[in-house]
């Protein structure tokens, strides 16, 4: 009786959407590592006289097409869950996911060029990548759940998405480093990650119960969103508890004053953690950190760490400081952080950097939830979309412009583009803290009339 109970749980686990995040995310962090560290074999052992450069264009190139391309599809596959196929987003992505590491492990076995992974970056982002896969897993988490339990729901599956970073991440390095005598070093990792993957996909496809939508409540819930292991925090549409207390009343029409003040904010950090994240991947591999793959595995739990610090953050501070309070926190931790690791010469010093990144995810997914406060509720979705798709096309500059920018400072500074990002991000205060002055004078304003 106790056995088939037990049973019974398991299926009715595996009938959710939570294995299915947590495959997914140990599979793509297990991907980050062993990606990062075949670029570095490859670039170093190369003939190539330069392999900071032959790195930083391989990821500025990787980067663009992973961003740019799934674009579309994303818009696609997100139309196509709203008519009912609410399961499609989920697997086409992590189909996606399959056939990116399955790419990798190619390169891997066969010793193919490197370029081939832009092949596959083209295939990952015709499947939504994690643009469409993330939205696709919230929708279902709020459909599986009340109004009441959703704040909840959400909250227990972001909080799971940060934990499995973190040990996936852990793990990878010393995957990396279980050696096949046939295959090459790197190659157990790849193909634990792709299994993970497709172990995802099978349970997306087969097992995974998409509940009706009868009671699917009108109100929004915001929540934050992870930072994916590896990836660029600000790539990843994120949102904030709906418990935080909104500053500005739904309007009526729309504020032009404060949209454009929110999304300069949001141009503004997202250029600056996009640039200094993605140069980051490529800084730790040289001297003097030199990171072998299990430092390399550490470094991208300390961002998965990020995420759940930022989370922790705003359920604590969301009761006793305004959103914009909250934005310039999150902004200023990632300005301090960014900036320190400009002189980072040790492995130690890189992580007391790391550290003063607590609050770094907070910003986007605030502004976010503000920026929705400035429209009417019917047209809030478009907003947010056009928003996404603005910061998706700032790539095509500041991914570039930093790639650049790090390698003619390469021999003098090279952490001058970490200097540059925390500037970027002081100047992306100046819109923040206008908006609330403006804000806060609104207020007043109104319960002047009130009284």
């Amino acid at each position: 009786m106790v056995t088939r109970s037990l049973c019974q749980g398991a299926f009715a686990v595996l009938r959710r959407v939570e294995p299915t995040l947590v495959l997914e995310q140990l599979g793509s962090c297990l991907f980050a590592t062993a990606l990062q560290m075949v670029v570095k074999d490859r670039c170093v052992n190369a003939s190539h006289p330069d392999a900071q450069t032959a790195m930083s264009d391989f990821y500025m190139t990787y980067n663009l097409i992973d961003g740019l391309v799934p674009i579309l599809p994303t818009l696609l596959l997100a139309r196509l869950g709203d008519r009912g196929w609410r399961r499609l987003p989920i697997a086409v992505a992590l189909g996606g996911y399959v056939l990116l590491s399955l790419a990798l492990l190619l390169v891997v076995v066969l010793r193919l060029p490197l370029e081939v992974m832009f092949g596959g970056a083209v295939v990952h982002g015709l499947s939504g990548g994690f643009g469409a896969f993330w939205p696709g897993v919230m929708t279902l988490v709020a459909l599986s759940s009340t109004a009441a339990e959703r704040s909840k729901a959400m909250m227990t599956v972001e909080l799971l998405y940060g934990a499995a970073g973190v040990v996936g991440s852990l793990a990878s390095g010393h995957l990396f480093l279980l050696y096949s005598s046939s295959l090459g070093t790197g190659t157990v990792l790849i193909v634990v990650g792709a299994l993970l993957q497709l172990l995802g996909l099978a349970q997306a496809t087969f097992l995974l119960q998409v509940k009706p939508e009868s009671h699917q409540g009108t109100e929004e819930t915001s929540h934050l969103l992870p930072d994916t292991c590896g990836e660029v925090p600000s790539e990843v549409p994120s949102e904030v508890p709906s418990e935080v207390p909104s500053e500005v009343p739904a309007p009526v029409e729309r504020n032009r004053v404060n949209i454009v003040l929110l999304v300069a904010a949001a141009m503004l950090y997202v250029s600056a953690v996009g640039g200094a994240i993605e140069i980051l991947e490529v800084f730790v591999l040289k001297e003097p950190l030199n990171w072998s793959a299990t430092q390399v595995g550490y470094g991208h739990a300390a961002g998965c760490t990020i995420f759940l610090t930022s989370f922790l953050g705003v359920i604590v501070f969301r009761r006793c400081v305004s959103d914009t309070a909250l934005i310039l926190m999150g902004m200023l931790s990632f300005a301090s952080g960014i900036y320190f690791m400009s002189f980072v010469r040790t492995t130690s010093m890189f992580y007391l950097a790391r550290s003063l990144n607590l609050f770094a995810l907070i910003p986007m997914p605030t502004i976010r939830s503000l920026l929705s406060q400035q429209v009417p509720a019917s047209s809030c979705g478009t907003t947010l979309t056009y928003m996404q798709i603005a910061l998706k096309f700032a790539g095509l500059a500041y991914i570039p412009a930093f790639t650049k920018i790090y390698q003619r400072t390469l021999d003098w500074f090279p952490g001058f583009v970490f200097t540059l990002s925390s500037v970027i991000t002081v100047l992306g205060m100046i819109p923040i803290s206008i908006f609330g002055c403006r804000s806060r004078q609104k207020r007043k304003y109104t319960r002047i009339q009130v009284d």
